[in-house]
């Protein structure tokens, strides 16, 4: 049997670092990555035969868990007919009806391949239906790995955004500004500066990649306000929050209607899948029928969209995400307990099947705060954990997912495990 430190001595020869996403290299957490062989259910297993309760369910796709029935059997059957076609399908047209049943904001979508194309397509769209060039973002929120969204804050709100990544042209930057997150007093300043000059706000309702933070209530409707006010597009990125939080999304929990949403993970069930939609008239600017061109070879690829479908029919369901955030409270309320029985400071929050936690008293309201996270705590809670069998996100600023198939027996698991792991720390 080859272990998973042999796999990635093996692979950092041939992918750089060893990984094809980053966050998969465990260099946030030091050690070894497992090397995943199969999954089933809440559970996967590595390639020496670890099998692990699954917290991060492919970063929020797999809501169902791996390998649902009805999900299998749908790819299967879709796959027997064609693997791709370059033209349309009706399981397209389904997908999307399926999609704008549940999103009252959106009139029209379309579907792409992944969560970085649908945001910088979104963002193209935002700026050809405006006629404007400027975007606010915020710190800690992640839109994929487009140019123009990966920025930092500048020194200032006269000043835009610096890149955060080599090969991000600093003229492509400096038309993004980038705010504090949960800052009503800087949002508001932003606007009086650049309000007319703005195509739109990006911002993610809860954001996923700073941990679990929630935008406040107040804070998200002076987006909406302010966007309006001014002419600018909200647009909200719930390729995370969609479909997982709940079946309307954040913007069904929070009342606000953004000016287009963008989607991916869940909608595609586990398959390479995204989306982005809104109003007649915004997305009518979209190639062929407007100015704005987007287009993809494998866009409503047709066993992602089977997979898509069979996913969203059965998370339609009566109860199904009350019973999904019983068993994500049951997880959350359980490692905090554990914690504070150890006197670890700890914290929690979540919503539908979506969860994060934090070593610190109180809950953040934005990134700096996030930063000021006991990192070398949260790395040996997470080694106690991965070697006991409980598989949660290698890294201190992700969030984490429960799947309905996760069973109270999974739970109560996790949690017993914790009380350990919390002891020795």
């Amino acid at each position: 049997m080859i272990s998973n430190f042999e796999l990635f001595q093996r692979a950092s020869r041939v992918i750089p670092g060893g990984v094809n996403s980053p966050v998969r290299a465990f260099k946030a957490v030091g050690g070894t990555p497992r090397f995943i062989t199969r999954a089933k259910g809440a559970h996967f297993w590595d390639a020496e035969g670890q099998r692990y309760t699954d917290y991060i369910g492919s970063w929020g796709p797999m809501i169902l868990g791996h390998g649902h029935p009805a999900v299998l059997e749908a790819v299967i059957k879709a796959a027997e007919t064609g693997f791709s076609f370059g033209a349309p399908t009706e399981r397209e047209i389904e997908l999307v009806e399926e999609i704008l049943k549940h999103v009252p904001s959106m009139q029209m979508v379309r579907l792409v391949s992944s969560g970085t194309e649908a945001a910088m397509s979104a963002i193209r769209l935002a700026r050809g239906a405006t006629g404007r060039s400027k975007i606010i973002k915020f710190e800690g929120c992640y839109h994929g790995h487009a140019d123009a969204l990966l920025v930092k804050a500048g020194s200032g709100l006269a000043t835009f955004g610096n890149p955060t990544s080599a090969g991000v042209p600093p003229e492509v930057a400096q038309h993004t500004i980038v705010l504090e997150f949960n800052n009503i007093m800087q949002l508001e300043e932003a606007f009086s500066l650049h309000g007319k000059e703005l195509a739109c706000l990006m911002i993610e309702p809860i954001a996923g990649n700073m941990n679990f933070v929630r935008a406040s209530a107040p804070f998200a409707k002076r987006c909406r306000e302010l966007c309006t006010q001014y002419g600018a597009l909200l647009v909200f990125d719930e390729v995370m929050t969609g479909f997982r939080v709940a079946l309307g999304g954040a913007q069904s929990i929070m009342g606000i209607n953004p000016d287009i949403t963008v989607l991916g993970k869940v909608i595609g069930g586990g398959m390479p899948l995204a989306a982005f939609g809104g109003s007649v008239d915004v997305m009518s600017q979209l190639a062929p029928l407007g100015p704005v061109y987007q287009a993809g070879t494998l866009s409503g690829n047709p066993v992602a969209t089977a997979c898509g479908l069979a996913t969203l029919q059965i998370i339609s369901q009566p109860n199904f995400y009350t019973d999904l955030f019983v068993k994500t409270k049951q997880l959350i309320t359980g490692l905090e307990q554990a914690a504070h029985h150890a006197n670890i400071d700890f914290s929690t929050d979540a919503e539908g099947g979506m969860f994060g936690f934090f070593t610190m008293k109180e809950l953040p309201q934005n990134y700096a705060t996030v930063m000021t996270t006991d990192s070398p705590k949260f790395n040996k809670f997470f080694h106690g954990m991965l070697d006991r069998g409980h598989y949660f996100a290698p890294a201190l600023y992700e969030t984490g997912f429960v799947s309905s198939a996760h069973t109270e027996d999974d739970i109560s698991a996790t949690i017993t495990a914790a009380v350990e792991v919390f002891k020795s720390l």
